[in-house]
């Protein structure tokens, strides 16, 4: 049975297609962005059929109408085939060919997708969600950055309150700085209701879910850090092992090496947090640390406590607790259970994370 290694460079109106057969590439096609036409040449190869394109706005859509049509279907990581890609001439043939070699050869870094409509759906309005917030935010500095040009301060209430406005503007006697304001405000308003309304849907939507529910039991967790995790995790089981779990929410530690001393002997490891992570799952996770800290008396506030007490910098301690805390609903969701206190453990030793 022919054995047939398929790379595609998706644009939004074509797509290039290379297929590879004992290392040749034995056909090209350049067809529309649809569904229908990547079937029709799919149906069309006879033996095995191994997909890959790389990881865009259009990677979860095809993946989910197509990957039942061939053996395997990778969404790669273009971060790792960068500096292949970058190497020599660079078009959409040559760049479809490569990722049907690296395909072939095993060297692709596959990034997971969701075949389950509704969490596709719940994980589009959190994403949304944080997008707004982030545009609310935005705004709002913008506003305040507005004032400081003028040497005026803006109260809190007046920033987020349409009614507190009217009085406060009329006391300005710069009129130019008021139109201004106006027309900011225009944005803000916008997108916090924007804001609001994804909120809304997310919450409606993550209620379906018993583990959002029992996470919410914990210290430092809220509806919307519990939602965020949720969709953007999708299943406890793509990781093997909770040090893979930690570092994809950017809290992991990675460790670098290299050279020697003068004596030959190996440099002492330098331990990091990684650079590239899910951003939206490290400041949720870092955050609900944070606020667990902060809370009245629970285990996670006792073991950053006792850890700062033993000498352990703060912002180390935080990110152990941070690991706990992921760890402890990495297990909940596995079990399906609720956290006992009792049986709570720091699920690392101290002592590695003791950095300068």
């Amino acid at each position: 049975m022919a054995t047939y290694y398929i790379g595609a460079d998706v644009h939004s109106n074509n797509i290039e297609m290379a297929i590879q057969n004992r290392k040749k590439i034995v056909k090209r096609y350049t067809i529309p962005a649809s569904i229908s036409a990547v079937s029709q040449v799919l149906d069309s190869l006879q033996g095995k059929k191994l997909m890959a394109i790389e990881e865009g706005p259009m990677a979860g859509w095809l993946y989910r109408n197509l990957h039942s049509k061939v053996d395997s279907f990778i969404v790669a990581d273009p971060r790792r085939n960068k500096l292949i890609s970058s190497d020599g001439d660079h078009d959409d043939k040559i760049d479809s060919a490569k990722l049907a070699l690296l395909l072939a050869g095993g060297y692709l870094r596959e990034v997971y997708h969701s075949d389950d409509d509704q969490r596709v759906e719940l994980k589009h309005w959190v994403g949304l969600y944080h997008d707004r917030v982030r545009d609310a935010v935005r705004n709002i500095n913008k506003l305040r950055a507005r004032c400081r040009m003028h040497g005026v301060t803006i109260p809190r209430k007046v920033l987020r309150q349409a009614g507190h406005r009217t009085e406060w503007l009329s006391k300005l006697k710069k009129t130019a700085l008021s139109n201004q304001l106006l027309m900011l405000w225009i944005g803000y308003d916008a997108t916090a209701k924007q804001a609001r309304m994804a909120k809304q849907q997310l919450i409606n939507l993550g209620k379906k879910y018993s583990v959002i529910r029992l996470w919410r039991e914990l210290a430092g967790i809220g509806i919307i850090r519990a939602v965020t995790i949720f969709a953007y995790l999708d299943t406890p089981w793509r990781f093997k092992r909770k040090n893979k779990l930690w570092k994809y929410c950017g809290i992991g530690l990675q460790r670098t090496a290299s050279g020697t001393d003068k004596k030959g002997k190996p440099k002492p490891a330098r331990l990091q947090l990684p650079w590239a992570a899910n951003r939206i799952l490290k400041n949720a996770i870092l955050g609900a640390a944070l606020t667990a800290i902060n809370q009245k008396q629970n285990t996670f506030k006792a073991d950053y406590e006792r850890m700062v007490k033993n000498g352990i910098i703060p912002s180390n301690a935080r990110h152990t607790v941070a690991r706990k805390l992921l760890t402890v609903m990495w297990g909940m969701w596995k079990r399906s259970c609720q956290f006992n206190n009792c049986e709570a453990t720091v699920s690392e030793p101290e002592k590695e994370y003791a950095l300068n």
